[in-house]
Order: C-alpha cells, then structure tokens, then sequence
C-alpha cells in the first residue's frame, strides 16, 4: 500500500491541535475547567457545553476497555492488514479513544496496561498503543 491509498483525517481548526502533537511525539486532549476530559476534538465541552477549554498533555499510558478484530476490509486501505484490531483505550487522564494495539490480537485483554506508540510511518502520524511488559496473556 502506497502511502497515498491511506485515509487521511479531516484536519480542521478544532482538531488541527491534536495532530501536530502526535507530530511532535505528544499526544493531547482537551480539558474543561468544570474538569470534564475528552477525545476526540470538539468546539464545546461535552459535560457543560461551554468552550472553556485547553489542551493538555498524557502521559501516554492507559488502559484497554473493548476491542474488536476485523476480518474483513471494509476499506482498500485496511486489506493488508487483516487481520487488525480496533480498541477502545482509556487514558490515565480519563479521555478514551479509538486506536490500534501493536500486539497479536488474541494478547488483547480487557484492563490491560498500555502505553503509546506513535506511529510515524504514515502520511499523518496516528495514536496507536502497545501491550506493557509483563503482563500475562
């Protein structure tokens, strides 16, 4: 796969933030100072509606809450990949996002410990996640 058949996000003024940290090695959320902490970007704080908002930086560790294995492309971009998992990774910080874990997918359990990994090989770098060490399987 060439680097221009991947999906591209849609890069606007809210979530422009997001990824120039994942471009400079951080990733950020937003936090509210009625303390509500989200993902993905958005204009108004989810909890209080208001746009009271600033950035801040994880540490990079979460932990997994779901995830599901695809065994099917339902996107050109994804067929060599198969097959990949899709989790549901909640920071430390609170905020959960969608993201990959760079591990076999039957390592993959709920609660488990893990910590970013930037992937940088791609056109835009993504939020992608590995197992911590030590953990049995």
């Amino acid at each position: 796969m060439t680097v221009t058949d991947e999906l591209q996000p849609d890069v606007d003024s809210i979530n422009r933030p997001f990824w120039e940290g994942l471009a400079e090695g951080k990733l950020l959320f937003q936090a509210c100072r009625c303390g509500h902490r989200w993902l993905p970007a958005r204009a108004f704080c989810p909890a209080c509606l208001k746009a009271t908002w600033t950035w801040q930086a994880a540490i990079g560790r979460g932990r997994i809450r779901s995830w599901v294995v695809y065994h099917h492309a339902y996107h050109p971009a994804f067929k060599d990949r198969l097959p990949y998992n899709v989790a549901l990774v909640e920071l430390e910080e609170g905020p959960r996002l969608l993201t990959n874990i760079l591990a076999p997918n039957d390592a993959l359990r709920p609660g488990a410990d893990v910590r970013l990994a930037i992937d940088i090989h791609r056109k835009v770098p993504l939020a992608v996640f590995e197992l911590v060490e030590g953990q049995a399987t």
